[in-house]
């Protein structure tokens, strides 16, 4: 007599079996790689450099200057080069007396040749008075700043008054003795402070 084990095979639970203990070895290995990859040092990202600042390129000088520059260096003028513009110099012994601000008749012909060439370009032109730094003693002035400041201005109505030069061109400044040419610890430094400077301006008359 033959007998039957009561055990029956079922093929298709076994193959559910398989596939889940695949899909548990898939996460396994999905998480370990996931640990691992944030276990590893993130490579620091290289800043780019800085750019560097643009190197201060000096502006040409104006060449419409050139010709009346080369005038007024014939008439042995002390001029200068400037970022502002073309500075004629003019020093106290030339314009005015001591404690002054009347400009000397013996000045009269050097300012109208100068006169003569600014008439001939179209350029804005300030005049900029100057002292030394010894105080000044007269009724007239109270200190080297309204000293300075007259001066300039009676120049500026000698250009225009006796040189033709138009007034909306023209404008005065005064610095006193605080931008010297010259150490004023000499008496050859202090003349050399005392001066008128006419600034020719790049810029044009509008």
């Amino acid at each position: 007599m033959k007998t039957f084990s009561r055990r029956t095979l079922h093929p298709s639970t076994d193959r559910w079996m398989v596939s889940y203990m695949d899909v548990l070895t898939i996460l396994l290995i999905f998480f370990v790689a996931a640990a691992a990859q944030s276990a590893m040092p993130r490579p620091v990202s290289a800043k780019s450099p800085e750019p560097l600042p643009a190197p201060h390129v000096a502006q040409p000088p104006n060449p419409e200057l050139f010709k009346p520059e080369q005038k007024l260096a014939a008439l042995g003028l002390d001029l200068k080069r400037e970022p502002r513009g073309l500075v004629i110099s003019l020093p106290q012994t030339i314009l005015f007396a001591s404690g002054d601000d009347a400009v000397t008749v013996e000045a009269r012909t050097t300012v109208e040749e100068i006169a003569a060439i600014l008439r001939e370009i179209p350029n804005k032109i300030t005049l900029v008075g100057h002292a030394d730094t010894v105080p000044i003693h007269n009724r007239r002035f109270k200190n080297n700043w309204e000293l300075a400041a007259a001066r300039s201005l009676r120049l500026l109505e000698f250009l225009a008054r006796d040189c033709g030069i138009e007034e909306s061109r023209l404008s005065v400044a005064s610095f006193s003795s605080f931008d010297p040419k010259d150490s004023n610890a000499t008496p050859d430094g202090r003349a050399s402070n005392r001066r008128v400077e006419i600034v020719i301006l790049d810029q044009p008359s509008q």
